[in-house]
């Protein structure tokens, strides 16, 4: 994750953005900054599924890699770290035999729940969208 600069003017910038639809170039680079922070945070292929799948509440490890299809056991056990050390995923070690680990969002990870809906809406529209295009092309052929 990329760290977070800070400026004087950062917290009065971020205001206007948020009064503003149409930012000025004075805005720009706070604006900028705050996607490059956003994007840093939600980086890769996996994170935003991982995030995604426990919206849905707490998974276990093996649970997760079904739900979150393709990824591999190494590559789930670091974007897990990365969320838990970001603070988005809380760990929990259970004392049963065997042992047995889960994933749940924290607080601060469920407020990435609207990005998520908003992803997922966008993305239930687009391929509606392209099967709608496919459609039309193959019917015109």
């Amino acid at each position: 994750m990329g760290l977070l600069k800070e400026t004087g003017y950062l917290e009065e910038t971020i205001m206007n953005i948020k009064e503003n639809d149409n930012p000025g170039e004075a805005n720009c680079a706070a604006y900028s900054m705050a996607v490059r922070d956003t994007m840093d945070m939600l980086s890769g292929k996996w994170k935003i599924q991982i995030i995604g799948t426990l919206c849905f509440g707490k998974k276990r490890f093996m649970e997760l890699i079904a739900s979150v299809g393709g990824i591999a056991a190494k590559m789930l056990s670091k974007e897990l770290q990365e969320l838990e050390l970001n603070g988005m995923v809380k760990r929990s070690v259970l004392h049963t035999k065997p042992i047995t680990v889960e994933y749940e969002l924290t607080a601060y990870g469920h407020t990435l729940k609207p990005v998520i809906d908003v992803i997922v809406s966008w993305g239930i529209q687009h391929r509606q969208r392209v099967i709608k295009e496919m459609s039309a092309k193959k019917t015109s052929i």
